[in-house]
């Protein structure tokens, strides 16, 4: 068994983080989003984006003192213990897992605009071409995704600029039809947007000067995406009425259609194309880092620590591509984002605890970052960033909040049931 190399670079870090967020957002979610904020929807982008930047501050400071491959795992048994951090893994696996079914769904959804091709078909052969490419190592991997990055940021430059005429022509005040609360969901399922800023911090033993690159790269790339993300939701609403958005499987490529016409159209479905596939690769890769961090620390199966001679966890990956396709079936993107967002949102309350936590336990610890602004050696911003998440997660669906229920407890037994089976102190 061998350890990961490190070869990833400040740039390939922050675009490889900018792809997997920018992938599934504007391209496959905007469009259940303006169904709930209307002409607001650049609100709940915004509000969306504060909650993932205070986040993102917890998430630079534990990653420049911890920069291990579990991430959340690490932070959260430095912090409280084993049996916290098996739940905050269970549900990242979970999450990590839902997502990349959540993205592969939205590939699909422009693939079938294109082509015909049946949602579930298109997102099990982009799955199976996706775990096939993470076999040939992190490296490649990284370099396609920031390749496919481009090409999808490309695509959100033609929608903004061909937008341009269309701006100022609509009332950007306008609710939907549950008023802020609306806003408040939306924000909530938009969320799902900016996941992707904590794979960055699961990338970290495979990063070149790990404890300073991995801070300054995720919170770039946050940066970078809200930007975008705001500029694009004031575009789609400026060319197209909310409700018809809020209809459509492939938004983007309507919004292209209206605006530069047919061409239009096959220009940005197959720019989406790109996207949402580089989100796929790049969440699948970050979460078989955190199965293989949690087989190695004997707390699942020590089946996933193997790693291959080009530095890939082989069994970890194939694991976590079948478990993906599974959860495609499910076959609602809105749905399968949400339960995305509830996993996420508990593991991201945890993360931000586990700053002020460790500030009290190891205040003489070495952060290269530091989360700014404290009082009595108490961190405020992550305090802030608990309240925000609460705020999100009380807006998500009853259907959702049930789901992520039943997997939080399935979780909760499996720990009880077989945790102390695996259990190995470092």
């Amino acid at each position: 068994m061998s350890g990961l190399k490190r070869v990833l670079g400040f740039w390939e870090v922050t675009l490889a983080g900018v792809g997997v967020i920018m992938g599934a957002g504007v391209y496959a979610l905007i469009g259940p989003a303006a169904g709930d904020a209307g002409n607001l929807l650049w609100l709940s982008m915004v509000l969306a984006a504060v909650v993932a930047g205070l986040t993102g501050l917890s998430y630079a400071e534990l990653s420049s003192m911890l920069p291990r491959a579990g991430a959340e795992f690490d932070y959260a048994e430095k912090a409280f213990g084993r049996r916290t951090a098996f739940l905050v893994g269970w549900l990242l696996l979970v999450n990590g897992v839902v997502a990349a079914a959540a993205v592969a769904l939205g590939f699909a959804g422009y693939l079938q605009a294109l082509a015909g091709i049946p949602a579930s078909v298109g997102a099990v052969l982009l799955l199976l071409v996706s775990t096939i490419l993470l076999f040939t190592g992190v490296k490649h991997s990284a370099d396609l995704v920031v390749l496919f990055n481009s090409v999808g940021v490309l695509g959100l430059v033609v929608v903004v600029f061909a937008a341009l005429p269309f701006l100022g022509q609509v009332d950007y005040m306008e609710v939907g039809p549950m008023g802020f609360g609306g806003v408040m969901a939306a924000a909530a399922l938009i969320f799902f947007a900016f996941l992707g800023f904590e794979n960055v911090a699961r990338l970290a033993e495979e990063t070149k000067d790990a404890a300073r690159t991995v801070p300054r790269a995720l919170l770039l790339a946050i940066v970078i995406s809200a930007v975008f993300y705001c500029a694009v939701a004031l575009a789609a609403v400026s060319v197209l009425d909310w409700q018809v958005l809020s209809e459509s499987n492939a938004p983007l490529a309507y919004v292209a259609a209206a605006t530069l016409g047919q061409n239009g159209f096959l220009l940005v479905a197959l720019i989406a194309l790109f996207a949402t596939s580089s989100t796929v690769v790049m969440v699948q890769l970050a979460v078989s880092r955190v199965l293989y961090e949690m087989s190695r620390d004997r707390v699942l199966p020590p089946l996933f620590a193997h790693v291959s001679k080009t530095g890939v966890p082989w069994a970890a990956t194939i694991a976590i591509g079948l478990l993906v396709v599974a959860f495609t079936l499910i076959g609602n993107i809105g749905s399968v984002a949400g339960l995305a967002d509830y996993t996420v949102f508990i593991a991201f309350i945890v993360v931000n605890l586990a700053v002020v936590k460790l500030r009290k336990t190891v205040p003489k610890a070495v952060r290269p970052f530091k989360v700014p602004l404290s009082v009595a050696n108490v961190p405020v911003l992550p305090l802030v960033g608990i309240v925000s998440c609460l705020a999100l997660f009380a807006s998500l669906g009853r259907n959702i909040l049930l789901g992520g229920t039943l997997v939080l407890l399935v979780g909760v037994a499996v720990e009880l049931l077989f945790g102390k089976q695996f259990h190995l102190v470092r």
